[in-house]
């Protein structure tokens, strides 16, 4: 059993995870989300403190071939520059087309493009007064020039302000193959504009097209905005992804989702795995920029766990979530509830509480932030030191994989076969770290860790 195997056994045997499974029934005139809170046990252990995981899960109740949804507010950001040329650029006018056929006659829509300048192409408006336009715009798409990524979503942004509403889905969707070299160039400075987009409601998603674009640009504005990331390797794909993307966007239930975590005396909150988030004294503060119908996104917080209580139950931590019910014209709505935890000395009690959904979805994000450290001392040069982290990363997930698929209450079937993909994308990574494959290695990373830590819907 690998170093990461007996950390995760020992931690989960000695009951320093916790489960307490409950689901909140919104009031009736809220119904679109749905909220679950569980910890990996039933039952801790009154002498042994430590590390406990808090899991919230966000459903949607939603149904995305709902024949009413919410109003798209978007802006196309195409990368123009010299690089584009051939066939990318007439991949990417493909997509764009494809983007115009899902839309309706209502959705807002702007077409942005950019090479050492920034061009509106077709300024924000009403499909039904700007097709025409749009289309004319699209045809005449031409690559040349250095790229203003910056920029481009800077104005991006700025177009979709323009019908921006708490009713509409309000996004920036970003295409590009090359690094940007004109403005703003560092991954910091796009996370800043993220963050900014997002705190007016608008999310990023990132497309990232071959293997000469700065992934950690594209995926840290596309993490800050709680948007999209995808690497996509062939031209050819392209239609493909923007109609995953646009469908995304079109299937979005909910939106501003905040999620407030009060933890009771003694469960002091340590960190939240895969997404950022606030932690001050007691109370933890997330957001979630959207949920698409149909679907369910988790949080994970780590928490410690006291010591020396008596044996009984004891309350963890209140917790309440506010959103804006797009199903509902963005009406905010609330739901509010707790969640409590068995003490005992009982260690067979504490073993039979472990819950193994729970528990696999913990090793999931344990195991991205593996593959993180691998990427950053590859970063470094030291090639034996990434190649070992992944190969561990790999054993450890194996392991924890046969034993959470175990036993009378095993974890789901999707979660395994998610946690069976990981160690062989380890594995592969592993193998994969010599110059002529690390670029086309390292973006794959990214886009995973990416789809891991947000669940991306695709």
């Amino acid at each position: 059993m690998t170093m990461f195997s007996r950390a995760v056994h020992a931690t989960t045997l000695a009951g320093t995870a916790l489960l307490a499974a409950f689901s909140i029934a919104p009031p009736a005139s809220a119904q679109t989300l749905k909220l679950e809170a569980d910890l990996g046990n039933t039952v801790v252990n009154t002498s042994k403190a430590g590390s406990v995981y808090l899991r919230l899960n966000l459903k949607s109740a939603a149904n995305k071939n709902a024949a009413r949804r919410a109003p798209i507010n978007v802006a196309i950001v195409i990368d123009k520059s010299g690089s584009m040329d051939g066939d990318r650029i007439a991949a990417a006018k493909q997509g764009a087309r494809v983007a115009l056929e899902r839309l309706s006659a209502d959705d807002t829509v702007a077409l942005v493009a950019y090479d050492h300048n920034v061009n509106i192409l077709s300024a924000s408006a009403p499909l039904r007064s700007s097709r025409e336009r749009l289309e004319k715009a699209i045809d005449g798409l031409q690559a040349g020039g250095t790229t203003a990524l910056y920029g481009g979503v800077q104005e991006g942004g700025r177009q979709v302000e323009k019908y921006i509403s708490d009713n509409n889905v309000n996004r920036v969707i970003l295409l590009s193959d090359g690094l940007a070299n004109v403005g703003p160039s560092q991954p910091h400075d796009l996370a800043q504009l993220g963050r900014k987009l997002a705190s007016k409601g608008i999310t990023v998603s990132t497309i990232g097209l071959g293997l000469d674009y700065n992934e950690d640009l594209m995926q840290r504005l596309a993490a800050a905005s709680d948007g999209n990331h995808v690497f996509v390797e062939r031209p050819s794909d392209l239609a493909e992804i923007f109609d995953r993307e646009f469908g995304d966007a079109l299937s979005v239930a909910a939106r501003d989702i905040t999620i407030t975590i009060e933890c009771r005396s003694g469960f002091t909150p340590k960190r939240i795995l895969g997404r950022d988030g606030d932690i001050e004294g007691q109370r933890v503060t997330l957001k979630l920029n959207q949920l698409q119908a149909d679907n369910e996104r988790y949080v994970i917080v780590e928490l410690d766990a006291p010591s020396g209580r008596a044996t009984g139950a004891a309350d963890v931590a209140d917790i309440s979530i506010s959103y804006a019910d797009l199903v509902d014209g963005g009406r905010q709505a609330n739901a509010n509830s707790k969640a409590s935890i068995e003490f005992s000395a009982d260690a067979k009690a504490v073993e039979r509480g472990i819950n193994k959904s729970v528990m696999s979805q913990v090793t999931e994000q344990i195991a991205t932030e593996n593959t993180e450290r691998a990427v950053d001392l590859r970063d470094k040069g030291d090639l034996a030191a990434a190649k070992k982290t992944l190969e561990d990363n790999a054993a450890y997930i194996r392991s924890s994989r046969e034993y959470y698929s175990s036993g009378s209450t095993p974890a789901s079937t999707a979660a395994i076969s998610k946690l069976n993909d990981m160690e062989s994308k380890s594995r592969d990574a592993a193998s994969n770290l010599d110059a002529g494959s690390w670029d086309r290695t390292r973006k794959m990373m990214r886009h995973d860790q990416h789809k891991a830590k947000v669940q991306q819907a695709y």
